[in-house]
Order: structure tokens, then C-alpha cells, then sequence
């Protein structure tokens, strides 16, 4: 029985001890010191060798995973080669002690660790050398082929496992080796996701450089899932699917995933050609976080956008665009901007400001064609308490014989009311808070910020003019079904060539919402002094987004048989 509990505490003490240099936080520390950059801000993800020799050097990428691997070395060395002590240096540079841990972001995958741990049990404990090349052979041969990292570390591991299995070899180091797989494999998922999306990066891939191509522009855009239905569209995710219909992933316990998970590059916008003959990609960057917790979780919403936008810089974006909510977070994109400087972002207001400038005229013209009077007209401002909704209000005011604006605070509409009144004296204007309201307008013009549609079929006269600049839509698609109804999404843009996106947006083939178009045009022209941050936009960067993107062979789309699916944007 003492026998039994020295050897229990002769192990816990070799874990303890592992843990204790798995934690130190070493090859962190030489990057931190060398390049001046925190391990954080170079990847917001896993360091990995691949990722910081693309980013800070070869030179320094080798010191930091020598550094690692002699901590591996140093747990069986210090130990006399006790197998514990490999579980706890693997499971210490993994998830250090608080007290070692300098950044707030987690270190890498450990190969290193894990090579210096097969030197160690080499040469301390007893392993057989050829047994400790095995692992080694199998790393060459699956970088040989893949050059993925990820694929030849968890194949080496699996291998090595089922080596030990077959070969009879000690209990205690089949059961600690099992462990760092499962450790493994639990580390290595996101990344394991990232080679079947085809974003992971390949040992070797040269390290991204702004602006190195100048035949080529390259931006960044990060969108959210507005349904759940969204969230399976990488192919890592696909699975999940089949987990949730069939009940065994509960709604519930996805949704407080979906705060903890880490922004991905889940595909990109391809096939673009601009009017100068450069050609322009676009990297689509997922925050899993669904409209309404975006609205609940500022917090998380926040950090989430600072990870996208340090993900955006770290492949090698020049620009990065904050899409449907996330224009919405740390004061619609300046605390973003204010934590990763490096890279300019923009939340697209002046460009959808400008779609909206150039949609309105042309929708009333052809309401007039038609056969509509615009002076015996009423037209509905869904969202008037918002900016872009009121300046829709005050751009049609005057064509008008009775104009509605609808919103949630009737103070603030009855201010907007009164303001408008006194401009146009000859307009008949009101304010109400009520939906139903709307079903009187003869044209509906509505931007809200709801993440579900406000406007429904009973909302709605037979034959009126619907511009929806609402994202995600403000109108149900059912609204379609209205006799004589005319629906026009606004804020909609066709980029020149011919566009593919793998991921589906929810636009319509070709084409894209403004706020992407915006971060399109602003990269294109190097503009970053345009970007839209912040509560207000200038007229002068409405007119150069017209102006340039018009240039560039950006078409704003003001028809709605222009479109073939208009549901719901991501």
C-alpha cells in the first residue's frame, strides 16, 4: 500500500514539475523581446513555427522552437525521465500557470515540447531510439506531402501511440502518451477545421506583405451568421448539422459556444477584375456570434472584432470591413481601429450612405413613371430614429403630400417630425411608433437595426414601393406575395467582373451589400483616410466612394428583378 502511494506521489510531483517548465513561457518571451511584438498580436489563433516563421523570420521562429523543445529536454532530464513529467511540460505549455503567463493569448501547438520530450525519454527513460524515430519519420513524411503542420503533428502522435500499443510498451507511457494525444487533438481542432476549409496556412507559404502584388488588391470582411442555418456553411461545420437536427446538440448550448469561439478566414471573395486591370480578392472572416448577442454581449462583440481585425492584418489584408452588426460594436469600429492600428478598418457607412443617395432619386422617378403622383403619395420611414433611416426621411421630404416616420422612441420622432415641419410647410408629416401604421404608405422606405424583419405582409398596401436598406432585411420575403408589390433592396452593389464568393451571402450572385463594397473600393484606392468609423459620416467620403467606385466598375443596384435571392444578409 506505501509502496502504491510513493509511487502515486512520486508521479504527481514529475506532472507538477513538468507543468511548472511546460509553463514558462520562453520562446513567447525571446519574440516578445526580439521583434517587439507580443505573441497575442502576432497571431490571435496558435503562434505555431509555420505562423511566426511567416511572420517574424526564420531565425527567430528556430530560437523559439529550440527554446521549447528544452523544456520538453528539462521535464525528463530534471525527473530522471519519469513519463509524468511529459504530460504535465505538454499540458503546461498548453495552459500555462496564470502567473507564467505574460500575454493573454494561449502559445502554441508544443511540437517542440513534445520533441524535446522524446529526446528526454530517449536518453532518461529507458525509450528505444528507434521507437522515438518513428514519430519523428512520420512528421517528415506527412510535411513531405502536406507541408500542414497540424496534419503531420496529430499523425505523428497516432502513429506513435499505436506503435507503443502493438509493441508492448509500459503501461504508464501508453497511458501519458494517449493523454497528450487527446490533449492534442482537443488544440489542434480550429486548425484541423482550417485544412479542410482550405485557409490553414502550409509550412513554407511565404509571410504575408501588404501592398506586395500591386496587381493585386487584397481586403478582409467579417460577417456573422443571422441564423443558425448559417453556421454550417464551412465544411468543417457541416457535421454539426446532423448533430443539432437530430437533437443532440441543443440550441442552447451551441449559442454559449458560439461566444467562446475565435473568428476563422472561412473562405473568400474571388473573380473580381477592376476597371484598371488589377484584380481584387476578398478574405471572408467568421465571428460566430448570432445578431442578438452581438446586441446582448458588447463585450465579447468587441473582442471578437479586435481578434477578426488582428486575423485580417496577420494574412496580409490591407483593409478590413466590419459587415451587418459588426459595424454596429465599440462605437461602430473605432475601439477596433484603436486596438489593431495596423490595418484600416471601416464599418461601409459612406458608401451605403452614398447607394442610398443614388436608389431614392431613381425609385421615385419610377414610381412617377408608373403612374404614381408623388404629391397625392404617403410615404412610411421605417427606423427614422436611426441616421440612415431620417436622412432618407429628409431626402424625399419634399416631394411629397404626406410622409410617415415610424420608430420605437416617439419623442425623438416627434423632434424629427417637427424639425422636418418647419423645412416643408406644405407637407403633412407624423410620427408613430405602431408598424401597422405603414400599411397606408404608398412607398416604404425602411433601415433599421433589428435582426429580424419588421415589416410582414400585413404591413404592406397592395402595389406600393418597398426600398428594404435594412441588414439583415428589414421585409419578410413573404412580403413579395403582396399583389402589385415592388421590392427593392437598397444598399446593394454589382463589383466589376465576374464575382464567386464560397461563402453564400445571401445578395444574390455577384453581388455584394455596400459596407463590403466600401471595403472593396477603399482598399483598391488606398483611401484608408476614408474609412467610415465612429457615429458620423462625411459628405465629402460619401462623394469619393461614388466617385472612385463608379471608376472602378462598382454598379449600385436599383431594380429588384436585378436580384435573384433577396433574404437575408449576412
Amino acid at each position: 500500500m506505501w509502496a502504491d502511494m510513493v509511487v502515486v506521489i512520486a508521479a504527481l510531483g514529475a506532472v507538477a514539475a513538468g507543468y511548472l517548465l511546460g509553463s514558462l513561457p520562453l520562446g513567447a518571451m525571446l519574440i516578445w523581446r526580439v521583434s517587439g511584438r507580443e505573441p497575442s498580436d502576432l497571431n490571435p489563433h496558435l503562434l505555431g513555427v509555420e505562423n511566426v516563421y511567416r511572420l517574424v523570420g526564420a531565425p527567430l521562429a528556430v530560437a523559439a522552437f529550440s527554446l521549447d523543445v528544452l523544456k520538453g529536454f528539462l521535464a525528463l532530464a530534471l525527473t530522471g525521465g519519469v513519463p509524468w513529467a511529459a504530460l504535465g511540460a505538454y499540458f503546461g505549455h498548453l495552459h500555462p500557470w496564470d502567473r507564467f503567463q505574460f500575454v493573454a493569448s494561449p502559445r502554441g501547438r508544443g511540437n517542440g515540447v513534445l520533441l524535446g520530450i522524446l529526446v528526454g525519454m530517449q536518453l532518461f527513460g529507458g525509450l528505444p531510439l528507434w521507437l522515438a524515430l518513428i514519430p519523428l519519420a512520420v512528421v517528415a513524411i506527412l510535411l513531405a506531402v502536406s507541408r500542414f503542420v497540424v496534419l503531420a503533428a496529430l499523425g505523428a502522435l497516432t502513429v506513435f501511440v499505436l506503435v507503443l500499443v502493438i509493441t508492448g510498451a509500459g503501461s504508464a507511457i501508453i497511458l501519458v502518451w494517449s493523454l497528450v494525444l487527446v490533449l492534442a487533438g482537443w488544440r489542434l481542432k480550429a486548425g484541423l477545421a482550417r485544412v479542410w476549409d482550405g485557409t490553414e496556412a502550409r509550412l513554407g507559404d511565404p509571410p504575408p506583405v501588404r501592398g506586395l502584388d500591386p496587381g493585386t488588391v487584397l481586403a478582409a470582411f467579417m460577417l456573422h451568421p443571422m441564423t443558425l442555418d448559417d453556421l454550417w456553411q464551412p465544411k468543417s461545420q457541416r457535421w454539426l448539422r446532423t448533430l443539432s437536427e437530430r437533437g443532440w446538440l441543443s440550441e442552447q448550448l451551441l449559442r454559449r459556444a458560439l461566444l467562446r469561439m475565435r473568428p476563422q478566414v472561412q473562405g473568400s471573395i474571388t473573380g473580381i477584375r477592376l476597371e484598371d486591370g488589377r484584380t481584387l480578392k476578398v478574405l471572408i472572416v467568421g465571428g460566430s456570434m448570432l445578431p442578438d448577442q452581438i446586441r446582448q454581449h458588447p463585450d465579447i462583440a468587441v473582442r471578437m472584432a479586435i481578434q477578426g481585425a488582428r486575423l485580417a492584418r496577420d494574412h496580409g489584408a490591407e483593409a478590413f470591413g466590419l459587415g451587418a452588426f459588426w459595424s454596429t460594436v465599440g462605437d461602430k469600429g473605432q475601439s477596433v481601429q484603436d486596438a489593431v492600428p495596423e490595418i484600416a478598418i471601416t464599418n461601409g457607412g459612406a458608401y451605403t450612405a452614398g447607394t442610398v443617395r443614388a436608389a431614392v432619386p431613381g425609385l421615385l422617378s419610377r414610381f412617377e413613371a408608373e403612374g404614381g403622383s408623388l404629391r397625392r403619395s404617403t410615404a412610411a420611414v421605417v427606423g427614422a430614429n436611426g441616421v440612415v433611416a431620417f436622412g432618407v426621411a429628409r431626402l424625399i421630404a419634399g416631394e411629397l403630400g404626406q410622409l410617415l416616420l415610424v420608430g420605437r422612441d416617439q419623442k425623438r420622432l416627434n423632434r424629427s417630425a417637427e424639425t422636418l415641419r418647419r423645412k416643408h410647410p406644405g407637407v403633412e408629416i407624423d410620427a408613430s411608433t405602431d408598424i401597422e401604421s405603414v400599411s397606408r404608405a404608398d412607398l416604404v422606405f425602411t433601415a433599421t437595426s433589428d435582426p429580424g424583419p419588421v415589416v410582414l405582409p400585413e404591413h404592406v398596401k397592395p402595389g406600393a414601393w418597398i426600398l428594404d436598406l435594412g441588414r439583415p432585411s428589414d421585409v419578410h420575403p413573404t412580403v413579395r406575395s403582396v399583389p402589385g408589390v415592388h421590392l427593392v433592396p437598397g444598399g446593394v452593389v454589382r463589383p466589376p467582373g465576374e464575382m464567386r464568393s464560397s461563402i453564400d451571402l445571401h445578395f444574390g450572385d455577384g453581388l455584394v451589400p455596400a459596407c463590403l463594397a466600401e471595403t472593396m473600393i477603399m482598399t483598391a484606392t488606398r483611401g484608408f483616410d476614408r474609412a467610415s468609423l465612429g457615429s458620423t459620416t462625411r459628405s465629402a467620403d460619401i462623394d469619393f466612394y461614388l466617385r472612385e467606385g463608379a471608376a472602378l466598375g462598382f454598379e449600385i443596384v436599383t431594380r429588384d428583378d436585378r436580384v435573384a435571392t433577396f433574404e437575408t444578409a449576412l
